[in-house]
Formats: C-alpha cells, sequence, structure tokens
C-alpha cells in the first residue's frame, strides 16, 4: 500500500492536486485571520479568488483523474465563487456612481 502511495506522489499531477488543496486552504486561512483582526466574521474578497484559483487547478486535477464525480463539484464551485465576484464587483461600482 505505501509503495503505491509514494509512486503516486511521483506523479504530476498529484502535484497540481496538492496545489489546489492548499490554495483551497488558504481561502479559510485569510478568512480567519481577517475575521480576527475585524473582531467579526468576514468574507473578504481574497476568499473567492483564492476559491477560484484552488478550484480550477482541482477541477484541472479531476479532468486529468477522469473523475466525474471532483469534475462537477468543482465545476460548480468555480460558477459560484465567479458569480460571487461578479456580485462584489457590480456592488462596488454602484458605490462609485453618483
Amino acid at each position: 500500500m505505501w509503495d503505491k502511495i509514494l509512486e503516486e506522489l511521483k506523479n504530476p499531477w498529484v502535484i497540481v492536486g496538492f496545489a489546489g488543496q492548499f490554495v483551497f486552504m488558504m481561502r479559510f486561512v485569510v478568512q480567519w485571520i481577517v475575521s480576527e483582526r475585524q473582531k467579526k466574521s468576514v468574507i473578504p474578497v481574497a476568499f473567492w479568488y483564492l476559491s477560484m484559483g484552488g478550484a480550477a487547478l482541482l477541477l484541472t486535477y479531476s479532468i486529468a483523474k477522469y473523475d466525474p464525480v471532483f469534475i462537477l463539484a468543482q465545476a460548480f464551485g468555480f460558477l459560484v465563487y465567479g458569480r460571487n465576484l461578479v456580485l462584489i464587483r457590480r456592488s462596488k461600482e454602484a458605490e462609485v456612481e453618483p
């Protein structure tokens, strides 16, 4: 079992998968730090960008691995994160307009 796991770690796609998981995890770290600083629960814009980056890497990995469950999950998340960024941008544009 361990031999197979160690062998799989040599696969470049596994590195892409781990990178995606790391970026995805960092969104929670950023959210936690910002919330602690503001003493309230906050979802910063960086959360959504990290979500997009992590989802893009994980979607790429899942496509390379032909994993339909993971593909569907990441593709749907990608749409949600992108929509949140569009809503944030529109909100900021509305604040600037007289």
